[in-house]
């Protein structure tokens, strides 16, 4: 669930060591303790090679919170963010952190970290050999797709309650319907726009391939209720062939309060 983009694609990340989550034996850095690694001209160039495809794809695609969201944090075009840097400006927006993580965590200790408004992420890059699909975690993943919608304080509350309910589930079932609820929103999800649906979800914004394919007439465009995205399975090997719609960042919201309440998640 966390930090996966799909793509089409065998499902070789199955068996990638990076794709094994990682349990906490100690806590994450937070903030400005998240150290600058030592990256390579070709690492930064993968870098600068993907954000200059996504910023000629997203103007007319992306939801307007998210694109707000991205120039707030002003990322660098052309050298990869240091977390510190990225970290300073979402506490000052919507009170959230980042924490370096090794790699894909434990689901309770992600869901730990986002409880406590701190996005858990990762400062390695893809290979060049993966700019198109990467199984694993990766830092243009999280940073580029993940933190311009924290910048949103409506979504960035509804994040926290994600991680809040997870960690009050006990019921396998119900668990199982919050995956889905995550996956249709935090990664694939859609917002309601008068010039048609755009995208929010940051599993579509950092691939070239799925920001395409999502809005076009192949994939079914539901409406967001809780209980029908809990009720829709999905597959992370291809790209998505049905999404959720919401009206707005305050519906997410509260229809997840609701249905969190209904299940004594919150």
């Amino acid at each position: 669930m966390q930090n996966t983009p799909a793509q089409p694609a065998t499902p070789t990340g199955a068996d990638d060591p990076r794709c094994i989550p990682h349990k906490l034996t100690a806590p994450l850095p937070v903030g400005a303790e998240c150290k600058y690694p030592a990256y390579t001209a070709d690492e930064q160039d993968v870098w600068r090679t993907l954000h200059a495809r996504m910023e000629t794809l997203l103007p007319g695609r992306a939801a307007d919170e998210f694109l707000i969201g991205l120039a707030a944090l002003k990322l660098e075009p052309d050298r990869i963010p240091a977390l510190a840097d990225v970290s300073r400006k979402l506490q000052k927006a919507t009170n959230w952190q980042i924490a370096r993580t090794p790699g894909l965590l434990d689901a309770h200790d992600f869901f730990s970290y986002l409880a406590r408004r701190i996005f858990p992420c990762t400062d390695h890059i893809r290979a060049r050999s993966e700019l198109d699909y990467t199984p694993a975690p990766d830092c243009f993943h999280d940073i580029y797709g993940h933190t311009p919608m924290i910048v949103h304080p409506r979504f960035a509350d509804f994040y926290q309650k994600i991680g809040q309910a997870a960690l009050n589930c006990k019921d396998p079932a119900v668990e199982e319907g919050l995956t889905r609820i995550y996956w249709f929103t935090v990664e694939f999800g859609l917002i309601k726009n008068p010039g048609g649906p755009r995208i929010y979800g940051n599993g579509i914004i950092s691939s070239s391939g799925e920001t395409q394919h999502s809005l076009t007439d192949k994939v079914k465009k539901v409406p967001y209720r809780p209980e029908t995205l809990a009720a829709q399975p999905y597959d992370i090997w291809h790209f998505q062939d049905t999404l959720f719609v919401i009206e707005s960042f305050d519906q997410l919201e509260q229809e997840f309060i609701r249905w969190a309440r209904d299940h004594k998640l919150l």
